[in-house]
Formats: C-alpha cells, sequence, structure tokens
C-alpha cells in the first residue's frame, strides 16, 4: 500500500535516509535530523513530499521523497524524486514500482511533464529496475552541485 507521509512517519523516513545513505556508501555525509525533516515536509511551507510504502502489516517499509521542478522549455512543473528506497527485505514485491507508480499518476494528474531522479553509476539493480519501467538515462547532462567551503564561497560567506 502506498500512502502520502504523515508527521508520524518522520522517525521511519529518518532510519531509511540512514540506510539509503549506508547503501550508497556514504552514511558519514548524512546530516539531517528527524526535526529537519518534519518541518521540510510539514512545516508552516513544506518544501519537500513524501509517500510511504506499507507492507501487509502496516509497516513502513519504503519511502519517496520528492520536490517540485521546473522546465522551462516545456512551461510546466515536474517532479524531481530525491529519494526511492525500500528496504532489503521488502525488495521484490512491488514496493517501489508502486512508490514510481503513485509519482506518476500525480504528475498524469496535474500536468507535469516530468518525472526525474538520479542514480549511482555502480547501482545496476536499480539502473535494470528503472529501464524495465521505460525510464532512459539522460546521459548528455553532468550533474554538478556546490556544497560545503565552495558554497559558502561562492555565496559571500568568509566562514
Amino acid at each position: 500500500m502506498i500512502r502520502t507521509a504523515l508527521p508520524t512517519d518522520v522517525p521511519a523516513i529518518h532510519a531509511m535516509v540512514r540506510e539509503l545513505a549506508d547503501y550508497e556508501k556514504a552514511l558519514h555525509e548524512v546530516r539531517t535530523t528527524e526535526e529537519q525533516l518534519r518541518e521540510a515536509l510539514f512545516g508552516e511551507r513544506p518544501a519537500a513530499f513524501a509517500h510511504i510504502a506499507e507492507d501487509a502489516a502496516g509497516e513502513p517499509v519504503g519511502f519517496a521523497l520528492w520536490f517540485l521542478n521546473f522546465s522551462t522549455w516545456r512551461g510546466v512543473h515536474g517532479i524531481y524524486l530525491e529519494d526511492l528506497y525500500v528496504r532489503p527485505e521488502a525488495r521484490g514485491g512491488g514496493h517501489g514500482r508502486a512508490l514510481l507508480t503513485e509519482l506518476a499518476r500525480i504528475c498524469v494528474e496535474r500536468g507535469y511533464e516530468r518525472l526525474e531522479w538520479s542514480v549511482l553509476n555502480w547501482n545496476e539493480p536499480s539502473i535494470g529496475f528503472y529501464e524495465s519501467l521505460g525510464a532512459r538515462p539522460q546521459d548528455e547532462w553532468t550533474v554538478y552541485r556546490l556544497t560545503d567551503e565552495a558554497l559558502a564561497r561562492l555565496g559571500g560567506s568568509d566562514d
């Protein structure tokens, strides 16, 4: 079952964010707190959204965390999927597909024309899964990122 996340899901989402980061060999990079997630998802001005995949007992076994982007070429919003994660013991049960189906449904319903995400080049199981759904890599683009000192330097901070 897929449902919109509730404030009571924040501890489970936080735990799964950490599990995903561990799988991606980047647990040491996770700084987010439950309070930050709560504010981003359920604060006065939510900037991100989440859906939960539950098992037959109603326990969270996966999540999708996403936000809106905008295409100047298409002139409409889209969804950027920041994280999609299904716990290892629940994989193969259709939860990942159901989460992506829900996001695709939202896109169609709202007139959004893109559902996008990134995947690590070495993550062959996920790449195979995404391609089985009809997703295609956008290999003509390279993702760039500013963080930490470089971001502070460009933003004018002396700290």
